[in-house]
């Protein structure tokens, strides 16, 4: 079985949304800059209520901001 991993596009997201910052997107789905920075990374995977919150700040379904994949 293949390993797969939760990759997310929050990074170009929120350069797209006016350059915002970790720490803005952060405070608006009630989690830290570092918490941001890790879920951007791969290195943390939010959970599924913090991943809607996330993609509704963007204004977008959740399979374009989270994808599963090998």
């Amino acid at each position: 079985m293949s390993e797969k991993r939760l990759t997310n596009n929050i990074r170009t997201l929120r350069f797209l949304a006016g350059e915002m910052t970790q720490a803005d997107l952060g405070q608006r789905v009630g989690l830290t800059r570092q918490t941001i920075a890790a879920v951007e990374a791969g290195k943390y995977s939010p959970t599924l209520e913090t991943a809607f919150r996330i993609a509704e700040v963007f204004g977008k379904p959740l399979d374009e901001v989270f994808r599963w994949e090998s």
